[in-house]
């Protein structure tokens, strides 16, 4: 269980201690995507939600999210967030959303479960406004893209 910091030498989860880390910029972008049917984009497009502009909730709700990871995630540290932007953009073929979050935090530890979260809560988010329209919408593809800062350095996904 070694090669998991969230585990202790018997395998019993732990928080991982961040005290002594220096405090260092830390960056974190995520993607993800609500593929759906052509009308429902449509509907999207023209602002035609019963429940409003889906496109400003769910950034809303993004943000929200990736406020609240600490209480989502259970080793998860709270941390509090210098910034977090989303970017929603949508996409005709096939029709979707497309959703890139990007956290940034002067702190101990890293910011990609707060990106990865904001951008997983902006996509329910999506969901749950269209539903009555579309219910056989599908969220695909929640990754991290890139993190930089801590001991760690700089990761990039693959293309």
């Amino acid at each position: 269980m070694s090669d998991f910091s969230h585990f202790d030498d018997k395998g019993k989860p732990r928080m991982v201690d961040v005290g002594a880390k220096e405090v260092s910029l830390r960056e974190a972008v995520a993607a993800g995507r609500v593929v759906m049917a052509a009308e429902t984009l449509t509907l999207i497009r023209s602002g035609g939600g019963k429940k409003g502009d889906v496109l400003m909730v769910a950034r809303l709700a993004g943000i929200m999210g990736a406020k609240r990871t600490a209480d989502l995630i259970p080793l998860c540290h709270p941390i509090g967030l210098d910034a977090v932007e989303l970017e929603l953009t949508t996409e005709e073929d096939p029709p979707r959303v497309e959703i890139i979050a990007r956290c940034r935090v002067q702190g101990r530890t890293g910011v990609e479960m707060e990106a990865l979260t904001a951008v997983s809560v902006a996509a329910l988010t999506v969901y749950d406004m269209c539903k009555a329209a579309d219910r056989a919408m599908r969220i695909e593809n929640i990754r991290l893209i890139e993190k930089s800062g801590g001991r760690s350095g700089t990761f990039k996904a693959q293309s």
